[in-house]
Protein backbone atom coordinates (compact mmCIF):
# COMPACT_ATOMS: atom_id res chain seq x y z
CA UNK A 1 0.00 0.00 0.00
CA UNK A 2 3.30 1.88 -0.55
CA UNK A 3 3.37 5.36 -0.27
CA UNK A 4 -0.57 5.59 0.04
CA UNK A 5 0.36 4.90 4.34
CA UNK A 6 1.90 6.55 6.86
CA UNK A 7 1.89 6.67 10.70
CA UNK A 8 1.36 10.21 12.15
CA UNK A 9 5.31 10.03 13.68
CA UNK A 10 4.50 13.22 15.52
CA UNK A 11 1.65 11.70 17.83
CA UNK A 12 3.60 8.43 18.70
CA UNK A 13 4.99 9.72 21.66
CA UNK A 14 1.39 10.88 22.34
CA UNK A 15 0.21 7.25 22.31
CA UNK A 16 -1.10 7.93 19.47
CA UNK A 17 -0.81 5.23 16.79
CA UNK A 18 -2.95 5.91 14.06
CA UNK A 19 -2.39 4.57 10.46
CA UNK A 20 -3.10 6.96 7.36
CA UNK A 21 -4.28 6.21 4.04
CA UNK A 22 -4.72 9.00 1.56
CA UNK A 23 -6.01 7.82 -0.98
CA UNK A 24 -8.19 5.08 0.29
CA UNK A 25 -9.11 2.74 -2.69
CA UNK A 26 -12.04 -0.10 -3.11
CA UNK A 27 -9.44 -2.53 -2.57
CA UNK A 28 -8.49 -0.99 1.05
CA UNK A 29 -11.60 -3.27 2.80
CA UNK A 30 -11.10 -5.05 5.26
CA UNK A 31 -10.21 -5.70 9.03
CA UNK A 32 -6.80 -3.84 10.37
CA UNK A 33 -5.15 -5.02 13.07
CA UNK A 34 -2.88 -2.94 15.21
CA UNK A 35 0.13 -4.00 17.90
CA UNK A 36 1.97 -1.60 20.41
CA UNK A 37 4.23 -3.12 22.39
CA UNK A 38 5.29 -0.50 25.52
CA UNK A 39 7.98 -2.02 28.24
CA UNK A 40 6.49 -5.46 28.51
CA UNK A 41 2.96 -4.83 27.47
CA UNK A 42 1.44 -5.20 24.44
CA UNK A 43 -1.84 -3.92 23.19
CA UNK A 44 -3.93 -4.78 20.04
CA UNK A 45 -7.01 -3.42 17.90
CA UNK A 46 -8.66 -4.00 15.26
CA UNK A 47 -10.45 -1.57 12.91
CA UNK A 48 -12.72 -2.23 10.06
CA UNK A 49 -12.86 -0.32 6.96
CA UNK A 50 -15.91 -0.20 4.79
CA UNK A 51 -15.54 1.81 1.35
CA UNK A 52 -17.99 3.78 -0.28
CA UNK A 53 -17.54 5.28 -3.75
CA UNK A 54 -19.78 7.76 -6.14
CA UNK A 55 -19.19 6.53 -9.48
CA UNK A 56 -19.75 9.16 -12.78
CA UNK A 57 -20.84 7.94 -16.38
CA UNK A 58 -19.41 9.67 -18.31
CA UNK A 59 -16.61 10.89 -16.23
CA UNK A 60 -15.99 14.56 -14.15
CA UNK A 61 -16.49 16.99 -15.71
CA UNK A 62 -19.55 16.44 -17.65
CA UNK A 63 -20.66 17.71 -20.51
CA UNK A 64 -24.06 20.67 -20.67
CA UNK A 65 -27.28 18.83 -22.17
CA UNK A 66 -25.28 15.05 -22.15
CA UNK A 67 -27.11 11.94 -19.96
CA UNK A 68 -25.55 11.44 -16.66
CA UNK A 69 -25.77 8.44 -14.63
CA UNK A 70 -24.52 8.91 -11.00
CA UNK A 71 -24.50 5.43 -8.86
CA UNK A 72 -23.46 4.95 -4.94
CA UNK A 73 -22.37 1.49 -3.46
CA UNK A 74 -20.61 0.60 -0.07
CA UNK A 75 -18.93 -2.54 1.24
CA UNK A 76 -21.35 -2.76 3.96
CA UNK A 77 -23.11 -6.91 3.54
CA UNK A 78 -26.20 -5.73 4.63
CA UNK A 79 -28.89 -5.79 1.88
CA UNK A 80 -29.66 -1.66 0.63
CA UNK A 81 -33.20 -0.21 1.56
CA UNK A 82 -33.19 3.68 0.09
CA UNK A 83 -30.61 5.66 -1.25
CA UNK A 84 -30.91 9.57 -1.45
CA UNK A 85 -29.44 12.15 -3.23
CA UNK A 86 -29.69 15.00 -1.76
CA UNK A 87 -27.84 18.31 -3.79
CA UNK A 88 -26.75 21.50 -2.50
CA UNK A 89 -28.56 20.92 0.70
CA UNK A 90 -27.47 23.55 2.55
CA UNK A 91 -27.91 26.26 -0.09
CA UNK A 92 -31.75 27.18 0.22
CA UNK A 93 -34.54 27.03 -2.03
CA UNK A 94 -31.93 25.66 -4.65
CA UNK A 95 -31.52 22.23 -2.64
CA UNK A 96 -32.96 19.09 -4.25
CA UNK A 97 -33.36 15.50 -2.91
CA UNK A 98 -34.18 12.22 -4.62
CA UNK A 99 -34.78 8.67 -3.26
CA UNK A 100 -35.13 5.31 -4.80
CA UNK A 101 -34.53 1.97 -3.91
CA UNK A 102 -31.34 1.72 -6.12
CA UNK A 103 -28.34 3.27 -5.81
CA UNK A 104 -27.71 4.81 -8.57
CA UNK A 105 -29.26 8.77 -9.81
CA UNK A 106 -29.70 9.42 -13.99
CA UNK A 107 -29.73 13.04 -15.18
CA UNK A 108 -31.35 13.07 -18.71
CA UNK A 109 -30.03 16.29 -19.90
CA UNK A 110 -27.55 17.49 -17.61
CA UNK A 111 -27.42 21.59 -16.62
CA UNK A 112 -25.65 23.80 -15.56
CA UNK A 113 -27.89 23.76 -12.53
CA UNK A 114 -26.83 20.59 -11.27
CA UNK A 115 -23.26 21.25 -10.73
CA UNK A 116 -21.85 21.23 -6.65
CA UNK A 117 -22.64 19.37 -4.14
CA UNK A 118 -24.41 16.28 -4.40
CA UNK A 119 -24.73 13.48 -1.13
CA UNK A 120 -25.98 10.02 -1.39
CA UNK A 121 -26.95 8.67 1.52
CA UNK A 122 -27.34 4.73 1.45
CA UNK A 123 -29.63 3.06 4.19
CA UNK A 124 -29.63 -0.51 5.07
CA UNK A 125 -31.77 -3.02 6.28
CA UNK A 126 -29.37 -3.30 9.39
CA UNK A 127 -30.42 0.37 9.90
CA UNK A 128 -26.67 1.53 9.22
CA UNK A 129 -27.04 5.15 6.98
CA UNK A 130 -23.67 5.58 5.39
CA UNK A 131 -22.89 8.98 3.29
CA UNK A 132 -20.12 10.22 1.01
CA UNK A 133 -19.75 13.60 -0.91
CA UNK A 134 -19.15 14.33 -4.01
CA UNK A 135 -18.30 17.72 -6.17
CA UNK A 136 -19.91 17.34 -9.59
CA UNK A 137 -19.01 19.93 -12.33
CA UNK A 138 -20.74 20.95 -15.65
CA UNK A 139 -18.88 22.40 -18.96
CA UNK A 140 -21.12 24.46 -20.52
CA UNK A 141 -22.08 27.97 -21.27
CA UNK A 142 -23.67 29.83 -18.21
CA UNK A 143 -24.33 33.00 -19.84
CA UNK A 144 -27.42 35.00 -20.96
CA UNK A 145 -30.29 33.42 -21.96
CA UNK A 146 -30.32 36.16 -25.04
CA UNK A 147 -27.34 35.54 -27.18
CA UNK A 148 -27.08 39.13 -29.01
CA UNK A 149 -24.66 41.16 -26.56
CA UNK A 150 -24.34 45.24 -28.08
CA UNK A 151 -20.92 46.70 -27.82
CA UNK A 152 -20.70 50.56 -28.29
CA UNK A 153 -18.30 51.04 -31.48
CA UNK A 154 -14.95 51.28 -30.34
CA UNK A 155 -14.71 49.44 -26.78
CA UNK A 156 -14.16 45.81 -26.08
CA UNK A 157 -16.90 43.25 -26.23
CA UNK A 158 -16.18 40.02 -24.42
Amino acid sequence: MKPRVSLQDPTLRNGNFSLRIDPVQSEDVGLYEAWVKYNTEVHSCHVELGVITVTLSPPNPVIENELLLMSCNSSHRASLVETCWFHNEHLGPTSRTFCSSSGSLSILHAAMSDAGSWRCQLQYSDKEIISATYNLQILGFDGPTNPVVYAAAGSAAN
